[in-house]
């Protein structure tokens, strides 16, 4: 239940991201268009400007979730490396466990702002006058959905280390390793069962034929 939960929730927030990634393209084309427009014909698109910074915010909303499956937030762990493999873990949940609860507090906070802007339908003071719900309902979505998703990856991991599988606990929480950094976090996972099964199977290979080797002398 709980990994069929995770896949999904990976799957959404690289969806999450593509969309954050378009919306920063089409910022970048239309700040583009607006400065060869102002050069060429001295013509200005109205809130060019404006709405860029709303598709940066909304953007790096929708891309909190991905980064915190990828393993991509920056962690200081100059004496990290120094710990002995126990308090490495503990440390692995404690900073989780705190990155998680701040982003609640935060979207807390949010769901206040949305909560107003609905009720009294704010408009940005711009002569754009957008509805300011209309950058912000994904922007909240965003904030939840990295709440969710880092709750998920707290239970798969506590879950994975209730069975032994530490290997799998370190895939979900633990920073990357040198040349493991662009691998998904649940990809090492996978790489590291199959590279058991194919020792296994290597083994086994070497069993056979050793076999076969006693059985030809004899």
């Amino acid at each position: 239940m709980i990994e069929s939960l995770l896949r999904r929730s990976r799957a959404l927030s690289r969806y999450l991201v593509w969309g954050g990634g378009a919306l920063l393209v089409a910022s970048a084309l239309l700040v583009t268009a607006e400065v060869l427009l102002r050069k060429l014909f001295n013509i200005s698109i109205s809130g060019a400007d404006e709405l860029s910074g709303y598709a940066f915010g909304v953007a790096t909303a929708l891309g909190f979730a991905f980064a915190l499956h990828q393993r991509a937030h920056i962690r200081v762990d100059a004496l990290y490396r120094l710990f002995p493999a126990w308090l490495r873990l503990v440390a692995d949940f404690f900073g989780l466990a705190l990155l998680i609860g701040f982003a609640a507090v935060t979207a807390c906070m949010a769901w206040g702002l949305v909560a107003d802007t609905l009720t009294h339908n704010s408009r940005s003071i711009t002569p754009l006058r957008l509805p300011l719900a209309i950058p912000q309902i994904p922007w909240l979505f965003g904030w939840l959905f990295f709440v969710f998703s880092g709750a998920l990856i707290l239970l798969a991991a506590a879950w994975r280390l209730s069975r032994g599988d530490r290997a799998g606990v370190d895939a979900l929480i633990a920073p990357p390793q040198t040349g493991a950094a662009d691998r998904p976090a649940d990809d090492a996972h996978e790489h590291h069962d199959h590279r058991h099964r194919d020792r296994g199977d290597h083994d086994g290979d070497n069993r056979d034929n050793n076999r076969d080797n006693n059985r030809d002398q004899c």
